[in-house]
């Protein structure tokens, strides 16, 4: 089988149109990450500055205490749910450009399989034997391939699980930490 300047120029072009695509659901993974970024800094520097007012117009230790307090449970669900946010963008991301590398995959295998397939047929006589083998390899690589990709996808859900539970921990780590400490008194008005 002779491969023609049209066939390179067609590979070439559907090549061009999945690094494309690739590098779009890259960028808008980036773009998401950096939102949620400048919203975190936002709110970040509000909170920052009101927890500063209420700390230096605190009356005691005992009173900056217990604002460190309260403000920690907030802190700390606020990170985690900033975590979680970047795991979800990051995930759901990484599913996106999954799925094209796999079909950019599923389709390269055909062309080989069509390729190797031409190929046998038109091999000389007595050739039956090193095809026969050719194939076995082709099927065997490409049912190495679709359990790698099955581990992968479970290894994913294993540590989507995991980063739940720890999401979980975290929180209720820090609700804890909160109620045991020790609250402000009320001042009179």
């Amino acid at each position: 089988m002779n491969t023609t300047p049209e066939q390179f120029v067609a590979a070439g072009k559907a090549n061009l149109e999945t690094l494309v695509e690739l590098s779009q659901k890259t960028f808008e993974g980036v773009e998401k990450l950096l939102e949620l970024n400048l919203q975190a800094v936002r709110a970040t520097l509000a909170e920052s500055a009101e927890q500063a007012k209420a700390l230096l117009a605190a009356k005691d230790a005992q009173e900056v205490f217990a604002l460190q307090s309260a403000y920690f449970q907030p802190a700390a669900e606020k990170a985690s749910s900033y975590g979680r946010q970047v795991y979800e963008i990051t995930s759901a991301t990484q599913a996106e450009v999954s799925k094209l590398v796999e079909a950019q995959f599923a389709a390269t295998q055909q062309k080989v399989a069509a390729l190797v397939d031409t190929a046998i047929k038109n091999a000389p006589a007595g050739t039956e034997n090193a095809a026969a083998l050719i194939k076995s390899a082709m099927t065997a690589a490409n049912n190495a391939v679709e359990n790698v990709q099955k581990a992968a996808k479970q290894a994913v859900g294993v540590a989507e699980a995991n980063f739940e539970a720890m999401s979980q921990s975290a929180n209720q780590a820090a609700k804890g930490a909160t109620a045991a400490a020790p609250k402000a008194p009320r001042r009179a008005a």
